[in-house]
């Protein structure tokens, strides 16, 4: 035994393996440098992370945003796989606050586990890694937290923290919005990270499904439909948002339509949107008929094939549209902005 592994030995006894701490950080050091730019000045380990502000900005304005994954860990935790997780992570945050109108700048995360396995770990932050190079920022710290009288040995948690950088006249808030603006969807990837537990009940509790059940609709295991990870849109939607005057955004999380557009639609207007036109994804199909769901709790619930929603001007769809297919999005014209005083009118 080694005098390290001879001081930690107490520590061990009582359940926290410091030395597997190390061998986290050892492990996953690859993967975080690969999201370092100019503006990091820190290196992995120090007590803080270290980021210079980047030039050019008149009245930089911070945005920050904070979440975590949800139930969807208990997923990861079924089918043991953990490489994507982090991505969520990271989504879940970066499109919170480009929706502000930020450049996102850089992220920080927090894993608390039962048992600390570095390779796991380490695979965590693998994820998370690429999430933020999908959102164009540094991972420049983080903590992983070893607390067996909270956690199952197998069991984590995982949370994240992104800030970004916009303008101060260049903020997107919706205050903005008028009669006649349009509204543009920006496709999901599928479930993304919000209404698990309803998946849950519904499939694996209610009809006795499992991660391994292959549905041929799929074309894949639920397990692999339900773990796809969450699409960042930040390369997306960048560069758009101040050339075609984006008005307000709102990234469709927990809530669904219902809960999110309205946070951006000022009163005395109505964000009016045809679901028509959106493109059916089948895992909300499937999800739809197996639990015999009503249209509208579906869209009180999940994101149903659109990640994200933009508002602008009329005039301005067109550039809007092509800028987004040029980089191989598929943009989807839900509707307009109305008179109001309900904030949202979704025609099923």
């Amino acid at each position: 035994m080694s005098d390290n592994q001879i001081k930690t030995d107490a520590y061990r006894k009582a359940g926290v393996d410091v030395e597997a701490g190390y061998q986290s950080v050892k492990l996953m050091k690859a993967d975080v440098q690969r999201t370092f730019n100019a503006q990091v000045l820190s290196h992995l380990g120090g007590f803080g992370g270290l980021f210079e502000l980047p030039e050019g900005y008149k009245k930089p304005v911070l945005v920050s945003g904070t979440d975590g994954v949800g139930t969807k860990l208990k997923l990861a935790f079924m089918m043991d796989q953990h490489d994507t997780i982090g991505i969520d992570c990271v989504a879940m945050c970066v499109n919170d606050i480009l929706c502000q109108g930020a450049q996102p700048l850089f992220f920080l995360d927090y894993i608390a586990c039962g048992k600390n396995f570095p390779e796991k770990i380490a695979t965590i932050v693998k994820g998370i890694s690429e999430g933020c190079i999908q959102g164009n920022m540094a991972l420049i710290g983080g903590e992983t937290a070893e607390m067996p009288d909270m956690y199952d040995l197998d069991e984590y948690d995982l949370a994240g923290f992104a800030v970004g950088i916009v303008e101060k006249d260049d903020i997107v808030t919706g205050a903005a919005i008028s009669e006649g603006d349009v509204l543009v969807g920006l496709p999901s990837s599928g479930v993304h990270s919000n209404g698990f537990s309803l998946v849950r009940k519904v499939l694996f509790k209610d009809l006795f499904m499992d991660e391994t059940t292959y549905v041929e609709d799929l074309g894949m295991t639920l397990g692999e439909a339900l773990l796809t990870p969450t699409r960042i849109y930040v390369k997306a939607l960048s560069d758009l948002i101040k050339p075609c005057g984006v008005k307000g955004m709102s990234h469709i999380t927990g809530g669904g339509f219902y809960e999110n557009i309205p946070r951006m639609i000022p009163d005395g207007l109505c964000a009016k949107v045809n679901t028509n036109v959106i493109q059916s994804l089948p895992i909300f199909d499937f999800i739809q008929e197996a639990g015999k769901i009503p249209a509208e709790s579906m869209y009180a619930t999940f994101n149903m094939g659109i990640g994200l929603v933009a508002v602008l001007p009329a005039d301005k769809v067109n550039d809007f549209i092509s800028g987004l297919e040029k980089k191989g999005e598929k943009p989807v014209i839900l509707g307009s902005i109305i008179k109001g005083e309900e904030k949202i009118d979704l025609w099923l």
